[in-house]
């Protein structure tokens, strides 16, 4: 195993309870090992996701095996090498999704799940990549199948996922669509490569789509609020569609004309990516690298930052992103 000399204890933010943003205090924890085939990153910086404010409030407990911090991508320093691990030396800058553990000075991940940093990006920007990106190519491009020409709908489209799923799918050709809950956040989208942002506050985005696609729809859907939104994504939906559910904020549970479904051929499907296999994520991590990367380090694509907070007050980030105003990615400051 190589290493270097460490301190035995960290500082990481835990889950005191469920509850609101308060729960989430310091604490000194043991610095973590890697196993087999693993690497311990010193973390420099985190990102926030939703998934991290559904785990503290009780909503969603991490996989068996994984640790109970929350955390899911982090950027940092490999500063030890597992038994086994051949991929990175130490001092490598690294960008990595982690089953969690990522609010924390360390964190172990298999080192199939890390990318090199993308050259020019600080570490801040780097930890901004994972989360969204591993989602995004799984569920618009694996699961919807998105090809160039098409033309795509993406819910929540300042959000993280959001502004990463419109330039990358700008960037491969299609033709973009998104709804977002403001005329700032639909600015941002368009900026960002949306051929139409439109705020559902105030336009109906089933007629939106009609018109700008006479009345054709649109061939991949990425949906994280699931509720009434489904038959409406069936409406929106172009001959044989794909609609991809990650997530369900505006409820599990939802009506949908299946009559609908079978006439145009529709396909619903969904995912989460938390509990999948490390063999699995490392097979999304070497598209994204083989595909991806390169409009990274080329900056033809980019995260969305929002706000950087430091990581003593991930109260304070857990309150941003509640509050709903945040354009793209909210980071903690580990350094």
């Amino acid at each position: 195993m190589a290493t270097k000399a460490l301190p035995e204890t960290m500082t990481a933010i835990a889950i005191s309870e469920p509850g609101g943003p308060l729960v989430l205090k310091p604490e000194s924890r043991p610095v973590p090992q890697p196993g087999p085939g693993e690497i311990l990153i010193r973390v420099r910086a985190a990102g926030v996701n939703r998934p991290d404010v559904l785990q503290r409030q009780g909503a969603y407990p991490p996989p068996a095996g994984a640790s109970d911090l929350p955390g899911l991508e982090v950027a940092g320093e490999v500063v030890v090498i597992g038994e086994g691990a051949g991929r990175w030396r130490i001092g490598d800058r690294v960008a990595a999704l982690t089953a969690g553990g990522g609010y924390a000075q360390y964190v172990t991940v298999h080192e199939t799940n890390a990318l090199p940093v993308p050259a020019g990006f600080t570490l801040t920007e780097a930890a901004a990549i994972p989360e969204t990106f591993f989602t995004v190519w799984h569920n618009v491009f694996q699961r919807g199948g998105l090809a160039a020409g098409e033309a795509f709908l993406v819910h929540g489209g300042s959000s993280g996922i959001g502004t990463t799923a419109i330039q990358l799918a700008a960037a491969f050709g299609a033709r973009v669509f998104t709804t977002a809950g403001s005329a700032e956040k639909c600015e941002a989208c368009v900026r960002l490569g949306a051929a139409r942002a439109i705020n559902y506050r105030e336009e109906d985005f089933v007629r939106v789509i009609r018109d700008e696609t006479g009345g054709k729809g649109v061939d991949v859907i990425l949906d994280m609020v699931g509720g009434d939104y489904v038959s409406r994504n069936y409406a929106a939906a172009a001959v044989d569609g794909r609609i991809v559910q990650i997530a369900t904020l505006g409820g599990a549970k939802a009506e949908a004309d299946v009559a609908r479904l079978m006439v145009k051929r529709l396909t619903h499907t969904g995912s989460t990516l938390r509990p999948r296999s490390v063999e699995f994520k490392a097979q999304i991590a070497a598209e994204l690298e083989q595909k991806v990367w390169p409009l990274l380090g080329a900056r033809t694509i980019a995260p969305v930052m929002d706000m950087i907070f430091p990581l003593k007050e991930a109260w304070r980030a857990h309150e941003r992103m509640e509050e709903g105003d945040h354009i793209g990615k909210i980071v903690l400051d580990v350094a």
